[in-house]
């Protein structure tokens, strides 16, 4: 589909949501790039968030989810790792478009007087800002690759109707017109409910929802519908009766087993054909080359063993406040061969205070997290719970439990072991006491402590091995340094990293300079690991992310095995280990019953068997 020696015409996708939030249209989006990849297409994609935030790293994760992190230090909607895992890119900050930010960079312009005394208005300042950066950002190659893709895939936030949106919205049907028709195409998700009174698919939503946006001057090219089940052909038809949409165009979204079929699904209804139309009409369109995806797909749905892994944080109320940790331990279990079973335990009901106050909670919460054949401590800021993963810490730690902690995991780890071995019995992390007498955990010099937002150790850095005979290294493949994402403010009081190690805690990679901790071990522990970085945002389902990697084979009990294959980590289908070897953890207690089970971060049901 070359252009003829003419300088490149990027082609856009718009993705919008209609009815109601949550109908899933980053996956959606996600899987149109798969599908248009799998036809031979460059595929990039653009987030827009209409919210007034400049990105979404000082929001709370029970607002809008994890706060995903790019190479660059861009802090970002979770969807955008959704884009790197499906397409297997590397976006940019900019590739996050909010409000915050459009209207920041217009202000910036009006103050430097580069609008000439003209009165700044939405139309036509705001509007001509969002189209320009829309146009600069798709330029950008994501894939490793020279020059800029072939199709630029967006995702407008929110629903249509929101007041938020409303400058987007004008901007976009400004853009479709300028770029013209044939560079353009609109998919609309909509949802088609099924009422229990009379059981049938209503479509009056959806037209609405249409009525909406042709009125706001875009037109949709093709439905896509959510609903439990496949749309029926009536339905279909009344669709494209009253949406003026054709039949071919209108897509069903129904439930299905695991998100890895989510392509398979738009494959096998067409959407790559009815995308190409549009922007491609004089192109035949190739049959979508999606062979990795159904393996992954029915590998997933095959999945029988179980491995249990406890998640021991303070937003587990919300499983997608841990949505890249999720996805890594899906990688790294489908990999084994394994069905992820996640034991969500609040931290704090692991604390004494908890037993006191509600002995239920206390013991449901040692309950699931002894009934894990390993445990794993995420990231987070804040006192909340801290105390609770401290003692999972140890749990884990004098029990020979499989380990791992990431970021602030890592840190209470360290306060633990200096708690417990070091017998410094007041010794925290001065974000949690600033007056204790022993820090193990610090403020950075370069911090800030008068703005949040922006101010982290943000981003891809290096960390180099110190000690190459260890887990991590083997497990990233002997390498002698690996570069990863970073976020946090607080790091391991170099001050008392001596005393750490010669009393058998052992900093595996440091910084380049040395001086900050990135990977500890516990050498004589099954598999005791924490990370500074957080590698769950590399990971890919064809590549599962080391330390992950390490998590599930130990808790497995196929560590060894895994091991003495260096490269393992990194290849794209790992080999197939005895599925007969699962670690009988002597605290198993028969608390499966109140696990949630999850396929790629989908909750399926919690312990009443309700859909969550």
């Amino acid at each position: 589909m070359g252009e003829g020696g003419r300088e490149k015409q990027m082609r856009y996708v718009l993705v919008t949501g209609g009815v109601v939030s949550g109908l899933g249209k980053g996956v959606t989006a996600s899987s149109i790039g798969v599908v248009l990849k799998a036809c031979g297409l460059r595929v990039t994609s653009i987030k827009i968030d209409p919210y007034l935030n400049t990105d979404a790293g000082t929001m709370s994760p029970f607002e809008h989810g994890e706060v995903f992190v790019l190479d660059d230090g861009g802090e970002v909607d979770l969807d955008l790792g959704n884009y790197e895992r499906f397409l297997d890119i590397k976006l940019t900050r900019d590739n996050n478009i909010t409000t915050g930010k459009i209207y920041q960079s217009v202000i910036n312009k009006e103050r430097k007087g580069d609008y000439l005394g003209k009165t700044v208005q939405v139309v036509p300042h705001i509007t001509d800002a969002i189209q320009e950066w829309i146009e600069r950002v798709a330029m950008i190659p994501v894939d490793g690759k020279e020059g800029p893709a072939d199709v630029c895939v967006i995702e407008l936030g929110g629903t249509i109707g929101d007041i938020e949106s409303r400058p987007f919205i004008e901007a976009l049907s400004q853009f479709s017109y300028r770029v013209g028709p044939d560079n353009f195409c609109l998919v609309h998700v909509s949802l088609v409910p099924v009422l229990n009174v009379v059981g049938e698919q209503k479509t009056k939503p959806t037209q609405h929802s249409v009525q909406r946006l042709r009125a706001l001057g875009l037109t949709p090219s093709i439905l896509a519908c959510r609903s439990t089940k496949s749309l029926e052909d009536n339905v279909k038809e009344k669709l494209s009766r009253f949406c003026h949409v054709p039949v071919a165009n209108i897509i069903s979204l129904y439930d299905v087993s695991n998100i890895w079929r989510i392509p398979l699904l738009l494959r096998d209804q067409k959407v790559h054909e009815a995308i190409l139309r549009r922007l491609w009409p004089s192109s035949a369109a190739g049959e979508p080359k999606l062979d990795g995806w159904t393996r992954m797909a029915d590998r997933c749905d095959s999945l029988k063993d179980p491995v249990r892994i406890a998640m021991v944080g303070k937003y587990t109320g919300l499983s997608d406040s841990y949505l890249s940790v999720l996805k890594a331990l899906l990688h790294a279990s489908v990999a084994f061969q394994r069905k992820l079973v996640v034991h969500w335990v609040p931290a704090p009901d692991l604390e004494e205070r908890t037993a006191e106050e509600a002995p239920d909670l206390y013991e449901k919460a040692w309950d699931l997290l002894k009934g894990a054949n390993g445990v794993l401590v995420p990231g987070g800021f804040g006192d909340r719970g801290v105390e609770g993963k401290i003692l999972a810490a140890k749990y884990a730690r004098e029990n020979n439990i499989p380990f791992l902690g990431i970021c602030l995991g890592m840190q209470i780890a360290v306060i633990e072991f200096a708690r417990s071995v070091l017998n410094l019995k007041d010794a925290n992390s001065t974000e949690f006491d600033p007056d204790t007498k022993n820090p193990c955990v610090i403020f950075m010099p370069e911090g800030s402590k008068t703005h949040m937002g922006g101010t982290m150790r943000l981003g891809l850095r290096r960390t180099s091995f110190q000690v190459m005979d260890c887990k991590s290294a083997k497990l990233y493949g002997n390498t002698n340094y690996v570069d990863e994402r970073h976020r946090h403010r607080y790091e391991v009081n170099p001050d008392l990293v001596m005393d750490l190690e010669a009393a058998g805690l052992s900093f595996v990679g440091r910084d380049e300079t040395g001086k900050r901790m990135e990977i500890l071990e516990l050498p004589a522990h099954p598999y005791f690991v924490g990370v500074q970085f957080h590698p769950e945002f590399k990971s890919r389902p064809g590549r599962p992310s080391a330390p992950f990697l390490g998590l599930i084979a130990a808790s497995c009990g196929q560590l060894d095995a895994l091991l003495q294959s260096p490269s393992q980590a990194n290849q794209p289908t790992p080999k197939k280990f005895p599925t007969n070897v699962l670690k009988t953890n002597p605290y198993q207690n028969g608390t499966a019953k109140k696990t949630i089970n999850i396929l790629d971060g989908r909750v399926l049901s919690n312990s009443n068997g309700v859909h969550v």
